[in-house]
């Protein structure tokens, strides 16, 4: 590092100083118990694993939608069975929607908005949703000031086309039995 001392002497010299200083600090005696403590930062706390529903809980989630993807670990489910049949942007439009109606800053919630209308809104987006025309176009100018509502009208045709169409299926699959064993 301080090869050719006659080329950088400043240089190095002050770099062996600051060393030594450092090392004078750290070799010092503490002059008290605190000086031991070490300020480590703390571990995140994980999120806990979801935890399985008992066959009871999970049996309510036949008739209501809502209950399934409020439970972790009953979304969990339901989004590796849709991904099982290639239809997982509902869910995860869904939650994306969750997500955003809890933003509070406007600035915040515009670039979600954004994010959303980009992966599943626009046409020919990565995860398009599948909704009509109408709800498309209000969904459009919703967003030219967005609001916590305004993916409102796209997420309940969405919600109710998994009602309709997925939740069937989910409740005659693997992933479902399963859980009411």
């Amino acid at each position: 590092m301080c090869k050719g001392l006659a080329a950088l002497p400043h240089t190095c010299l002050e770099r062996a100083k600051e060393i030594k200083t450092k090392l004078g600090t750290l070799l010092q005696k503490p002059d008290s118990a605190i000086d031991f403590i070490i300020p480590y930062p703390e571990k995140p706390e994980k999120p806990p694993k979801a935890q399985k529903p008992s066959p009871e809980e999970a049996l309510q989630w036949r008739d209501s939608l809502e209950k399934l993807l409020q439970n972790p670990y009953g979304l969990a489910s339901f989004r590796s069975f849709l991904r099982s049949e290639f239809s997982e942007e509902n869910a995860e439009f869904w939650v994306a929607c969750e997500d955003y109606k809890k933003t509070k800053s406007p600035v915040k919630m515009e670039e979600k908005a954004k994010k959303i209308y980009e992966e599943f809104i626009q046409t020919e987006a990565p995860k398009e949703v599948n909704i009509d025309h109408f709800t498309k176009a209000v969904t459009m100018k919703n967003l030219v000031e967005p609001s916590p509502s305004s993916f409102d009208m796209a997420q309940k045709r969405i919600f109710a086309l998994m009602e309709k169409d997925s939740l069937p299926r989910y409740v005659r699959s693997e992933f479902y039995q399963e859980l009411i064993k």
